[in-house]
């Protein structure tokens, strides 16, 4: 598609790699040409904390703001309750109120870092939670109203659903009602605040145009979808997901050095477009240092280590982080900000075996697998070869830290607690 954007934020989308799709392009880039528009992402509270896929869609709405608009992040405290199918095999597990309350103060920790909600320029960030207006609607008021304006036809239709139907996967009424209620909140949102925009990843096509044709036909007003594409890395696995579980954005769940690692372990061929997606570099400066090759990409991998971590957990964590990782890596040593695992007397008693501490440290997911580190030549403690499985450590061994290794790039720190 060739398009040549008037507004600042879609040339943005469009330059660094943003945009999958939209409703309407020129008419949405007319729109983004009078500051303080408002758009919103939603974000369902399943976990105390978001993780890195959603880190692109918490970008788009800081480049919204800088772009002199207003961006809304929605809280699913309602939805939640309900779950969105989108491409997945099975139903959610139904959360507590309680636990949906528990993540959602969890998930705003993140959103400080990245959007500025008290800003005196007018485009102050806004934080809703669509519990407000879902909890307590009259079902039937809402059939009428709402649910007239939906074809279960159509709804069948949206590869979301038809996916799980043509695999004769169960698909629950409670389920099949979520693009309902997301299609009601832009409504809500344009009602109560103007909100002209949704945005989201590509999987939430259809319940965005869903909102779309919902409050045209309640309230006849024009309004837009625009989507990013659904990251995976170069080699095909899926943006957030490493191979000891998901890159949490939440210090108390990922360390900021097990963060910045993570980036700074991209794959060559990802840089350049990481630079762009997820740091506010230069353009060019992104597309320079993506092209780099051999050794000299380490060093751009370092740099978009340090933005993206800077972004999240500030600029001092970000050194650390780097400097923890030169001392390990370039001189061998024992950084101060490895991840560490603190055990007592009592659980070492008379001696734990070093698979278990391999497991329990995060280098391996079961015994089985930290065995086959092991057997594989992929396991080592204080920079040393580890060959024994069979290894006991005791309380003496433990007097000072310990670091035991997995390959070249993942390390941690054992040690008695106190």
């Amino acid at each position: 598609m060739t398009y040549h954007p008037k507004s600042d934020f879609i040339a943005v989308m469009m330059e660094r790699g943003y945009l999958s799709d939209c409703t309407d392009y020129q008419g949405l880039d007319e729109a983004l040409m009078t500051p303080g528009q408002s758009a919103y992402i939603g974000f369902d509270a399943t976990a105390t904390s978001l993780h890195v896929g959603s880190l692109i869609q918490i970008m788009m709405l800081r480049w919204f703001q800088k772009t002199g608009h207003k961006p809304i992040t929605l809280m699913g405290g309602g939805t939640t309750k309900v779950g969105d199918p989108s491409f997945r095999a099975d139903e959610r597990p139904l959360l507590t109120d309680a636990q949906i309350d528990d993540n959602i103060a969890g998930i705003k920790k993140v959103f400080d870092a990245y959007i500025d909600y008290d800003s005196g320029a007018g485009n102050a960030a806004m934080m809703l939670n669509n519990a407000e207006w879902l909890d307590d609607l009259n079902y039937l008021t809402f059939l009428r109203d709402i649910g007239r304006h939906f074809s279960v036809n159509r709804m069948l239709s949206f590869e979301s659903v038809k996916s799980r139907l043509d695999r004769e996967q169960s698909l629950s009424f409670l389920e099949f009602n979520y693009m309902i209620l997301q299609a009601y909140d832009f409504l809500e949102l344009n009602r109560r605040y103007g909100c002209v925009l949704q945005m989201g990843g590509s999987d939430q096509w259809g319940n965005i145009v869903n909102g779309i044709d919902l409050t045209r036909r309640v309230l006849d007003h024009e309004i837009y979808g625009l989507t990013s594409p659904l990251l995976t890395t170069s080699d095909g696995k899926k943006m957030g997901k490493s191979q000891n579980g998901a890159i949490w954005l939440n210090g108390d769940l990922l360390s900021p050095y097990e963060f910045w690692q993570f980036w700074r372990n991209t794959t060559d061929a990802d840089v350049g477009r990481f630079l762009k997606l997820y740091t506010e570099l230069p353009v060019d400066e992104c597309n320079r240092l993506g092209a780099l090759e051999g050794s000299e990409v380490n060093a751009a991998k370092v740099i978009l280590a340090n933005e993206v971590t800077t972004l999240l957990h500030g600029a001092e964590a970000a050194a650390a982080a780097e400097a923890t990782a030169r001392e390990v890596f370039e001189k061998g040593g024992i950084g101060d900000d490895l991840p560490t695992l603190a055990l007592s007397a009592a659980d070492v008693g008379d001696g734990i075996s070093i698979v278990q501490l391999i497991v329990k440290s995060g280098l391996a997911k079961s015994g089985k697998d930290a065995k086959r580190l092991i057997a594989e030549n992929g396991a080592k403690i204080d920079d040393q070869p580890l060959t024994d499985a069979g290894l006991m450590i005791d309380a003496a061994a433990l007097a000072s830290p310990i670091k035991l290794s997995a390959g070249k790039k993942r390390h941690a720190l054992v040690q008695l607690d106190g």
